[in-house]
């Protein structure tokens, strides 16, 4: 992979911490006392109605499969971003072997080939 490929990866990694970041903001509020988590806002209507009370749990519950997604693509992001600066950018952690270029294209943040990823998630 050229440097150019490489940096133009990393700008779209940067691109996408950069929006995930927002997204769980949008979500919540950092938790102070885990730096670099969220904690999900629990939704309010003021309405003690038992409907009212349900439409918040669904909402929350919504709230907090999103920020655990969110939170895990940004882990990725985050790891991706110090393979490209320690070198190991684009090679699979498993097997060491480059990662397809289409894999990276669709998903810059992989850390693995399709051949282990399908190991992994049991798909062959």
């Amino acid at each position: 992979m050229t440097q150019e490929t490489i940096a133009n990866f990393k700008q779209r990694l940067v691109e996408d911490r950069a929006r995930l970041l927002q997204e769980l903001e949008d979500l919540g509020k950092r938790d102070p006392n885990r730096p670099g988590r969220f904690e999900v806002i629990y939704p309010e209507s003021g309405s003690n109605s038992e409907d009212d009370n349900a439409a918040e749990i669904a909402e929350y519950a919504d709230s907090l499969s999103m920020e655990a997604r969110i939170a895990s693509e940004l882990r990725d992001t985050e790891e991706a971003l110090k393979a490209v600066e320690t070198g190991k950018y684009g090679v699979c952690k498993y097997c060491n072997k480059e990662i397809e270029l289409k894999r990276l294209e669709a998903r810059p943040s992989s850390s693995s080939c399709i051949n282990c990823k399908k190991i992994l998630t049991q798909e062959m």
